[in-house]
C-alpha cells in the first residue's frame, strides 16, 4: 500500500511541476499518466459502436457523421463533471449518491448498470464468434470445420478461449498499481489496434476509388432530417414506388434511422461507462489535482480514438451500401420480384408490408395458413426490391467481402476483422471490471481481490451470445442492445446533474457563479437529449407499459426525497483507494 501512495505521490508531484514548466512538459506528463479514458475508449468501441456505426452508413450514407461525435461530446461533459464530483470529494459514488441525493437513484443507476453489462455482453460475444468463424479462421472454425465438430463445437471452443481470455485480462487489475498499470497498457495497444485497422481500410478504399471527401466532411454539420425522413439518397427509389406502398417503405426508413441514431448515441456514452470511470479514477489515487488530466484523458483516450474509428467503419458502410451503391439487387428494370423468387431478408419486407397493409391481428391469423399466405404476398417492383436490397440488415462479413474487390482479401478478412476482434474483446474485459465494481458497491464490499473478481463474472452472460442469436441478424443485435441502453442512460445523467447541484456533497468545492452556470448548461443539454431519446425508445419499444414503468421510478424517486431522513452537511475526505 506505502509503494502505491508514494506513487501518486509521485505522479501528484510531476503534475505539479508540470504546470510550472509550460506546455510541453504538461503535455509530456499528460500523456505518461493517462489511463482512465482509455479504459473509456475500450468500452465505447465494442460491438454496439460498429454496429451503429455500420448502419449509420448504410441508412444515411455520409449525412450522419456528426451523430457519434456529437453523443460523445455530450458524453464527456457528464463525464467531466462525474469526474470533478469524484475528485474532489474522494466519496465512492453509490454512496454518496445514496446520502446526499436519493437512495432511488442511486440503487436504480447501480442496478441499470449492471443489467446494461449482462446485456451488452451478449452481442459481443456474438460478433467475436462471428469475426473469428466468416473472416479470420473460416477454414479452421467456419459452421463446415471437422476440428471442432461442426458449427457447435467451433462455438464453444472459441466462447470458452473469449471467457478464459479475457477473465485473465480482467483479474491483473486487481493486483495492485502494476496491475492496474499492466491492465491499462494492454487496454491501450487494443484501441490503437482498433484505430489503425480501420483507418487502414478506409485509406485502402480511397487508394482504390475517388472518395467523396467534400460529402463526407459535409457529413459532420449536424442535420436533424433524418429524425423524420428517409436519406434524400432513398428519394428516386421512392418514387417509383407504388403510390399504395409509399408510406410503408418511408416509415419503415425512417424508424430503422431513428433506432440506429438512438442506439449510436447510447454507444458513444453508455450508463455503464458513467459507473467506470469514477471507480477507476478513485483506483488510480487521483485527487483534485488530476482534474485537468482527467480532461485531457477523455479527449485523447476516449475522443479521439472514437471519432477516427466509428468514421471509418460509417464511410466504408456507406461506401459499398448506401445508394447509388451498385449492390446488382436487379439488372432489368422490367423485372418484377415474387414471393417465391426473393431472398429472406426480401420476402421478410414482403411479410411486413402485408402486416401494415392488413393489421397484425389478421396477419396472425392468415399466418396460420402458409398457402392462403403465400398467395396474400406481395409483388415487388424494381424500386421495391432495390430498397429491400440497400435495408438489408447487414454485418462484418458483409461489409469485408464488399471491400475485398478494392482493398484485397488481406485487408478486407484480416485488418478488419482484427478490427472487430479487438473491439469486442475490450469490451468484454471492460464490462467485466465494471460488473466487479458494480457487485462490491451493492454488497458494500472493498472493490479489490476476490469479491472484484468474483463479481467480474456477473457479465459472463455474454457466453450465451454465440448460441443464442445466429444467422444474418446476428450483427444487428447489437443495435436493439444498445437502444436499451439508451432507455436506461438517463438515470445516470439526471443522478449526476442533481449531485452537481448538491451542496451537502460538494461543500466549498460546488462551482460558483458563471462556471456554476455553465456546468448546469451543458449537463442541462446532454440530459436533455438523452431523456428525449430515452422516452422515445420506452414509448416505441415498451408502450403505454414502458411509460407506466419509467413513471414508477420516477415517483418512487419524488417520494423518498420527501420522507428520507434530513441530509448530513458536507464532509469532504481526501480520496481513499476503493
Amino acid at each position: 500500500m506505502s509503494e502505491e501512495l508514494s506513487k501518486v505521490e509521485r505522479d501528484r508531484q510531476l503534475l505539479i511541476e508540470a504546470e510550472k514548466s509550460g506546455f510541453g512538459a504538461k503535455l509530456a506528463a499528460y500523456t505518461r499518466l493517462s489511463g482512465p479514458g482509455w479504459l473509456q475508449s475500450a468500452i465505447t468501441l465494442g460491438g454496439g459502436s460498429l454496429a451503429s456505426s455500420l448502419y449509420l452508413g448504410v441508412l444515411a450514407g455520409y449525412g450522419m457523421m456528426w451523430l457519434q461525435p456529437l453523443a460523445m461530446i455530450l458524453g464527456i461533459v457528464m463525464l467531466s463533471a462525474i469526474a470533478y464530483v469524484t475528485l474532489s470529494t474522494g466519496e465512492r459514488p453509490f454512496k454518496a449518491i445514496n446520502l446526499h441525493v436519493n437512495p432511488v437513484l442511486g440503487w436504480g443507476w447501480a442496478i441499470a448498470t449492471l443489467l446494461a453489462n449482462m446485456v451488452w455482453c451478449l452481442p459481443q460475444y456474438a460478433l467475436a464468434s462471428s469475426v473469428l468463424q466468416q473472416n479470420l479462421f473460416p477454414d479452421l472454425l467456419g459452421p463446415e470445420s471437422t476440428v471442432f465438430g461442426g458449427d457447435y463445437g467451433a462455438k464453444l471452443a472459441i466462447t470458452i478461449a473469449i471467457f478464459v481470455i479475457t477473465t485473465a485480462i480482467t483479474w491483473c487489475y486487481d493486483s495492485g498499481s502494476w496491475g492496474i498499470a499492466i491492465y491499462e497498457l494492454v487496454l491501450k495497444i487494443m484501441v490503437a489496434a482498433v484505430v489503425v485497422c480501420f483507418v487502414g481500410v478506409v485509406v485502402r478504399v480511397s487508394m482504390a476509388e475517388n472518395l467523396d471527401w467534400g460529402a463526407i466532411f459535409a457529413g459532420f454539420i449536424p442535420n436533424l432530417n433524418r429524425i423524420f425522413e428517409p436519406a434524400p439518397t432513398f428519394q428516386p427509389l421512392l418514387d417509383a414506388v407504388p403510390s399504395e406502398n409509399l408510406a410503408f417503405w418511408r416509415d419503415f426508413i425512417i424508424s430503422e434511422q431513428r433506432d440506429v441514431m438512438i442506439g449510436a448515441a447510447a454507444t458513444a456514452v453508455g450508463i455503464n461507462m458513467t459507473f467506470l470511470f469514477p471507480y477507476s479514477l478513485l483506483a488510480k489515487g487521483w485527487t483534485a489535482e488530476f482534474r485537468g488530466l482527467t480532461k485531457f484523458d477523455l479527449a485523447t483516450g476516449m475522443l479521439i480514438p472514437f471519432l477516427l474509428a466509428t468514421s471509418c467503419v460509417v464511410i466504408s458502410a456507406a461506401n459499398r451500401f448506401h445508394p447509388p451503391a451498385d449492390l446488382e439487387i436487379v439488372n432489368d428494370s422490367s423485372t418484377q420480384v415474387t414471393p417465391t423468387e426473393a431472398d429472406s431478408w426480401t420476402r421478410g419486407m414482403m411479410e411486413s408490408q402485408l402486416k401494415a397493409e392488413i393489421g397484425a391481428d389478421a396477419y396472425n391469423q392468415l399466418a396460420q395458413k402458409p398457402e392462403e399466405l403465400e398467395a396474400k404476398l406481395p409483388t415487388f417492383n424494381t424500386a421495391e426490391a432495390e430498397l429491400a436490397g440497400y435495408l438489408k440488415r447487414r454485418d462484418a462479413f458483409d461489409l469485408a467481402g464488399s471491400l475485398t474487390p478494392l482493398t484485397g482479401s488481406f485487408f478486407a478478412n484480416i485488418i478488419f476483422g482484427l478490427g472487430v476482434l479487438g473491439m469486442t474483446l475490450s469490451t468484454i474485459t471492460i464490462l467485466m471490471l465494471i460488473s466487479g465494481f458494480v457487485v462490491c458497491e451493492i454488497l458494500n464490499l472493498p472493490s479489490e481481490g476476490w469479491p472484484h473478481r468474483l463479481g467480474t463474472l456477473a457479465a459472463a452472460t455474454g457466453v450465451l451470445g454465440p448460441f443464442l442469436w445466429d444467422g444474418e441478424a446476428r450483427f444487428y443485435l447489437a443495435v436493439p442492445t444498445s437502444v436499451f441502453g439508451m432507455i436506461l442512460l438517463p438515470v445516470a445523467y439526471i443522478t449526476f446533474f442533481a449531485v452537481m447541484n448538491q451542496k451537502t456533497l460538494l461543500g466549498e468545492h460546488l462551482p460558483k457563479g458563471i462556471y456554476r452556470i455553465a456546468w448546469n448548461v451543458c449537463m442541462g443539454i446532454a440530459t436533455i437529449v438523452a431523456l428525449f431519446a430515452s422516452l422515445y425508445s420506452v414509448w416505441t419499444k415498451g408502450g403505454w407499459p414502458g411509460i407506466a414503468g419509467a413513471l414508477g421510478f420516477l415517483a418512487l424517486a419524488v417520494i423518498v426525497h420527501f420522507v428520507r431522513p434530513p441530509r448530513p452537511h458536507a464532509t469532504v475526505k481526501p480520496p481513499r483507494k476503493l
